[in-house]
């Protein structure tokens, strides 16, 4: 019986009929699912890309990188309270937010990419709601046993062993969930220090209330809802059908040479029938995490795991035939082979490729073939992406670790001093965006004969000031500009702040004008 949704049976009556009001329910009643531990190549990758991701996301916040005595030695950390964002030697400041958009637009290329060439390989593999419900299903074995076993205790009466059981599972899981959501408020400060606070008590409330949140929506979609909400709250399978054609690998269920199926190829040998590969077993809707029957062709549900191909294959296996029956393939593959199966001419050709066990004419499946990836479409998605990449890559290398930026006072515009010369204020903010003290020289170009002064450095007037910025953090200055009255000229008069470092080659100008009264005023 499938436990996941049928397409066809929205087919069954017209729209507005009242048999389809029946037949079509806007939510269908979850059936409990029990998945049967897979065995084989495409099991062992999820287990090392599950392995792999937990690993990442548990351990990352508590690796350390040595950025010097002035910034924080955690190596990823979102550090909000000050408005930066390291990971490891990059540090992005709020306005340089173009990497991180960048990089989001990038993941979005490199999904639709993936999509694309492999399906939903993202859902199959990577996708946190299927790695953390792989690690819940590894508890749930490791108490109540594999398929059959876990579908026998749900059958069975309350006792002591199945509360046993469930309270450790669900122990198992709670313990799982909060290490989730602890491991997330690491990446948001430095972690030795916050779990500390947290574990004394001393934490700020929207750590605790984080913890709180990610503890239950890991619980809930881990332990419970699983398989719906890659049905019914993720939209990724509605839009990833625009991403395939049909040069795209995709799960499929090989059916010009399964069908028709049969228990017993060699009863229906003797009785002159001919059957197919597929002997019915249910051992791909039996490992199925989302309980479709890949059989019934391609599905919304399905997320491209891959772990009834690994059922099948080892099916094949014992009863000696050829693996593939379920496999990778594309629609054009697919197309191909059935009218391979159904042409006489191949079967007067190839005669020696007809089966002895079934009496059927197998073609072969091309597992893997370089046209996947060398299409149009797949090269245009490469292109973006390796060029969004390189481009921020130049960017990164190329930009210059110190700021500039002046705001005039316009209230007054100017000030005429006592003999005669013109006065203009000027409020300049000097950024120092690497984690050590810097010695930067401020001065001005143009307006030969103009002078500048700041109370604030306690220096004398002139046409330079050497100013000291702290790590990592913005000054502010209050600058006047000041011309002798011989030298002014009417109205506006360009000219232009330097600030260079003096211990390297990097500079920032900001371009500025000096006010003074129109003739006759």
């Amino acid at each position: 019986m499938l436990q996941g949704p049928e397409i066809s049976q929205f087919d069954v009556a017209p729209v507005n009929s009242p048999e389809a009001q029946q037949t079509r329910p806007l939510y269908a009643k979850r059936q409990k699912i029990h998945p049967k531990r897979a065995e084989g190549s495409f099991r062992r990758l999820k287990w090392i890309i599950m392995a792999v991701t937990l690993g990442i996301y548990y351990v990352t916040p508590w690796l350390r990188w040595d950025r010097g005595p002035f910034a924080p030695d955690q190596a990823v950390l979102i550090d909000l309270a000050h408005r930066r964002f390291y990971f490891f030697f990059i540090e992005i400041w709020p306005q340089e937010f173009i990497f991180v958009a960048g990089l989001l637009v990038m993941a979005g290329v490199g999904l639709f990419l993936v999509t694309s060439v492999v399906g939903r390989a993202w859902c199959g593999y990577t996708c946190p709601q299927t790695v953390w419900t792989d690690l819940f299903l590894v508890v749930e074995r490791f108490f109540e046993g594999d398929r059959n076993a876990r579908i026998r205790l749900d059958a069975a009466p309350w006792s002591f062993d199945k509360l046993r059981k469930r309270a450790m599972k669900h122990a198992t899981w709670l313990l799982i969930s909060v290490a989730t959501g602890g491991a997330w408020i690491f990446y948001f400060a430095d972690a030795p220090n916050l779990l500390q606070d947290f574990v004394e008590g001393d934490a700020p409330f929207v750590a605790y209330s984080t913890v709180a949140i990610l503890t239950a929506t890991t619980y809930v979609l881990g332990g419970f809802m699983r398989e719906q909400v890659c049905i019914y709250m993720c939209p990724w399978p509605r839009i990833q059908a625009a991403m395939l054609d049909e040069d795209s690998l995709v799960v499929t269920y090989n059916d010009w040479r399964g069908e028709p199926r049969s228990h017993g190829a060699r009863r229906a040998k003797t009785a002159g029938l001919s059957v197919g590969d597929c002997v019915d077993c249910n051992a791909c809707v039996a490992v199925c995490p989302v309980g479709i029957d890949i059989r019934d062709g391609q599905q919304l549900a399905c997320i491209t795991c891959a772990l009834c191909i690994d059922a099948c294959n080892g099916v094949m296996d014992k009863l000696g035939r050829e693996r593939g029956l379920i496999s990778y393939a594309t629609l054009r593959d697919y197309d191909s082979n059935v009218a391979l199966a159904t042409s006489p001419v191949t079967h007067a050709i190839e005669p020696e490729r007809v089966r002895d066990v079934a009496g059927r004419f197998v073609p072969a499946v091309r597992h893997f073939d370089w046209h996947v990836f060398l299409r149009l479409r797949t090269l245009i998605y490469a292109g973006l992406w390796a060029a969004i990449g390189l481009g921020m890559l130049f960017l990164l290398t190329a930009r210059e670790r110190l700021e500039l930026n002046v705001q005039r006072d316009r209230n007054p515009v100017y000030v005429r001093l006592s003999d005669g010369s013109i006065r203009n204020g000027f409020t300049v903010k000097l950024l120092n965006m690497i984690p050590e003290p810097r010695e930067f020289v401020l001065s001005l170009e143009g307006l030969p004969q103009a002078t500048m002064f700041s109370d604030e450095l306690k220096q004398p007037e002139g046409r330079s000031f050497a100013v000291t910025v702290d790590p990592d953090r913005l000054r502010t200055l209050k600058v006047f500009v000041a011309q002798p009255k011989d030298a002014v000229e009417p109205g506006s008069s360009d000219f232009r702040f330097v600030l260079r470092d003096m211990n390297s080659s990097e500079s920032a100008v900001y371009d500025a004008a000096f006010e003074a009264p129109e003739k006759g005023r």
